[in-house]
C-alpha cells in the first residue's frame, strides 16, 4: 500500500478492552484538514496511555498507509515512528474553533441513516446529533480483572509490526479494567421515524470519569457519574462519533462525545 503523510486533528481513544476471541485494542480516529473521518490502528499502548504523546483536539502529522488487513474505508495504518505532535486546541476560546473544523464533517441526525451509508459503501465511522438522550444503563461485566488470557491478548495485539516490547508490559497489566459497561439509550427521529437505539459507550474520557468518580465518592461514585452524563453533557450540544466494529460490522459503538456549549442566537435587534 503506498504511504502518505497525514495531518489529522484527533477526536477519539477508545478504552482498552479485550473480551474473548474477537479483540480490538484501542481505537484512535479523527479527521483530516478536508473533514474526512479517519481510523489509526495500531497505536502502541504507551502513547494512550497517562503520559500519552498526544490527546484529544491535538493535530498530529504522520506517514499512514490504508490498511491492509481492514478493508474498511477510512482505516489506516500510521507509521508510529513518524508521529510528529502539533497543536492542541484548547475549549478556553469557546469552543470556536473546535466548532468550526468538526463542521466540516457530515452530521446525521438518525442512526438509520447510519446503518444505509454502511450497507452502500461499507462506511465505519460517523457523525450523530441524536434528538434525545433518554438515560444511561450500567451494566457490570463478567469479570472485572484482567483475565491471563485478555492480558496475553493485549500485550500480543500491540506487539503487531514491532510496536511493542518487554519493557511496556508492566504498564499493560497496570492498566484497570473498568468493571461495568456503558450504554446510551437515545433517541432519534420525530412523529413516524422516531427511534429509540442504545450502543456502548467505549470513549476513553467515560472511562476515566468513572475511575475519577470512583475514587472521589468511592461507594457512591454513581450518582457523580450520571449527572455527567445523563444530565450535563446532554445540556451541551452533544454528538456521538459511531464507529463500528471491524469483525461485526453491523455492531456500532460510540467512540467519542463531542460537546460544544450551543451557539447564542444573534440578537435580532
Amino acid at each position: 500500500m503506498a504511504v502518505f503523510d497525514a495531518r489529522i486533528l484527533i477526536l477519539c481513544k477508545t478504552y482498552p478492552s479485550p473480551s474473548g476471541k474477537y479483540t480490538e485494542t484501542s481505537c484512535v480516529a479523527g479527521m483530516d484538514e478536508s473533514g474526512k473521518l479517519v481510523r489509526l490502528f495500531p497505536v502502541p499502548f504507551r502513547l494512550i496511555t497517562k503520559d500519552q504523546q498526544f490527546k484529544k483536539w491535538q493535530w498530529i502529522e504522520a506517514k499512514v498507509a490504508k490498511a491492509r488487513k481492514d478493508h474498511r474505508p477510512e482505516s489506516l495504518t500510521i507509521k508510529v515512528d513518524t508521529i510528529k505532535s502539533g497543536d492542541v486546541i484548547l475549549p478556553e476560546k469557546e469552543w470556536a474553533e473546535r466548532r468550526r473544523l468538526i463542521t466540516k464533517i457530515r452530521l446525521v441526525d438518525h442512526f438509520d441513516a447510519i446503518e444505509a451509508e454502511q450497507q452502500a459503501n461499507q462506511t465505519s465511522l460517523a457523525l450523530l446529533k441524536p434528538g434525545r438522550i433518554l438515560g444511561l444503563d450500567i451494566v457490570p461485566v463478567a469479570d472485572p480483572d484482567w483475565t491471563e488470557y485478555e492480558l496475553a491478548k493485549l500485550e500480543q495485539e500491540q506487539a503487531q509490526g514491532g510496536l511493542f516490547d518487554a519493557k511496556d508490559k508492566p504498564a499493560i497489566r497496570q492498566l484497570q479494567k473498568l468493571p461495568f459497561d456503558f450504554y446510551y439509550r437515545y433517541e432519534c427521529g420525530s412523529g413516524p421515524s422516531r427511534k429509540e437505539f442504545r450502543h456502548k459507550l467505549v470513549d476513553w474520557e467515560v472511562g476515566a470519569l468513572f475511575l475519577k468518580c470512583q475514587q472521589r465518592y468511592r461507594a457512591d461514585w454513581e450518582g457523580p457519574f450520571r449527572q455527567q452524563l445523563e444530565e450535563t453533557l446532554p445540556a451541551k450540544d452533544l454528538m456521538l462519533l459511531m464507529g463500528n466494529q471491524h469483525r461485526f460490522q453491523t455492531q456500532w459503538l460510540i467512540i467519542s462525545l463531542i460537546y460544544p456549549p450551543y451557539q447564542k442566537q444573534a440578537e435580532l435587534f
